[in-house]
């Protein structure tokens, strides 16, 4: 443990860390107790806390709460998970990403107050999120879970001022249940009485009776997509009701046809919270324009992949990796994306399904290339991969990097066609690192 003066640097702090704990995920809230307790319960001092679960949509969920607080002018903090590029992305505090020196600080005093005790490294970072945040005045903090809800390290907040559970699938199965009905139920858990409980649409039937059975056992009020609010695109706008009337706003700047409700769902969070944080029209519209969410249907702009680009063709990012994620992607695909061919560069982790992911794209692209994620023990090979995405019914080899898979598309002789990195935030992160 570090005894010096001027802490460390971030990463090398993180490395000590990760050998807290033998696993990376132990689901659990006793060890979180413990560590906030020494540090004097930062988590009872926090500005009012957006709690957010959910298997997809959570961070562009986020992305446009925190623009349209922002819009209004208030100070907002956020925690995300993972981060693409550096570490610092997961701790927003005030209105900007945490700089080395502070977050330094925080970890070594965690760690010091942890001493030799079992903790995973998820768990001490977001007590020092926590420690941060309680330091730092705000007027909300936009908090999303890791993984789960009920024994998620972000659930030891007894009194959000709302929760929002976005949309459930399955993911995380090891660790959550291998049912649609106990993987929500372990969202759900996040859910407190007379706290203002969003939820977004649900794709699965089984998905909003135990959200509602839940949110009746704990006294949650409950306000859910398709029923107390509804959002839809029309005619070139976002078209959103609710009990307090029907609102036309801008469309997401995000782009897809998923951000629809996770637009929605920002909303019913606003307008659920407006006594303790009002916010006008032209805040909401103003935070619709402005979120930005990385890696979320992206487009390259810049970067050695895009300067290789012959004129006419697009590159483009996504780091949805569950089956769910890759039939709302290709759907949207399919909709908006039709006037060019696609291809895709395909990489994704072990503990995921590739075949699930690809097979919505059956038809729809004309060729896959598959890596393996650099710097990731737990990537699939490339061979992997391809004969994951043959099995789904595409075209596919595998390639030795990103750039090598780019090059392999582009010498086929085709007319001008879009690029798509998809299946891990993990090659997500890696290719904005060396093109942003």
């Amino acid at each position: 443990m570090a005894t010096g003066l001027a802490p460390a640097a971030p990463e090398t702090i993180l490395e000590r860390l990760q050998k807290l704990h033998p696993k990376l995920i132990d689901l659990s809230l006793d060890r979180m107790h413990r560590l906030l307790a020494a540090l004097g319960h930062p988590e009872h001092v926090l500005p009012p806390v957006i709690h957010i679960a959910g298997t997809n949509g959570k961070g562009s969920t986020l992305a446009y709460l925190r623009a349209i607080y922002e819009a209004a002018g208030y100070k907002v903090h956020a925690y995300t998970s993972p981060h693409l590029v550096r570490f610092n992305e997961r701790f927003y505090v005030a209105g900007a990403e945490i700089a080395d020196a502070p977050l330094a600080a925080i970890l070594e005093e965690c760690e010091r107050a942890n001493g030799d005790s079992p903790i995973t490294l998820f768990e001490i970072t977001t007590a020092a999120a926590f420690l941060a945040f309680s330091r730092t005045p705000a007027d909300v903090l936009i908090l999303e879970t890791g993984l789960g809800g009920r024994l998620d390290a972000t659930n030891v907040v007894e009194r959000p001022l709302a929760t929002v559970i976005t949309s459930i699938s399955m993911d995380h199965m090891q660790y959550l249940g291998d049912t649609i009905q106990a993987i929500a139920g372990e969202k759900a858990a996040i859910m407190k009485p007379d706290v203002p409980a969003i939820h977004a649409p649900q794709r699965f039937a089984e998905v909003p009776g135990v959200l509602d059975a839940y949110a009746a056992r704990a006294g949650a009020p409950v306000s859910r997509g398709g029923a107390e609010w509804r959002a839809k695109a029309e005619n070139g706008a976002l078209l959103y009701e609710s009990a307090l009337g029907t609102r036309r706003l801008p469309l997401p700047v995000l782009p897809g046809l998923h951000q629809i409700d996770n637009a929605g769902a920002a909303i019913a969070t606003v307008e659920a919270a407006t006594d303790r944080l009002p916010v006008t029209e032209a805040d909401i519209a103003r935070g619709l324009q402005t979120a930005r969410w990385p890696a979320r249907m992206q487009r390259l702009t810049r970067g050695p992949l895009v300067a290789a680009l012959p004129p006419g063709w697009e590159l483009w990012l996504d780091g949805g990796h569950n089956a769910d994620a890759g039939r709302v992607l290709a759907a949207t695909a399919r909709t908006l994306w039709a006037d060019k061919p696609l291809h895709l560069v395909f990489g994704m982790l072990d503990t995921k399904t590739p075949q699930d992911y690809l097979a919505a794209f059956a038809g729809l692209t004309a060729k896959v290339r598959t890596v393996a994620i650099p710097g990731e023990a737990h990537s699939l090979t490339a061979g992997q991969t391809a004969e994951a995405a043959r099995h789904a019914g595409l075209s596919a080899e595998p390639a030795d990097s990103v750039t090598d898979a780019v090059a392999a598309i582009l010498r086929a002789d085709s007319p001008p066609a879009r690029l798509l990195i998809c299946g891990s935030l993990y090659l997500a992160g890696h290719v904005l690192a060396e093109n942003e």
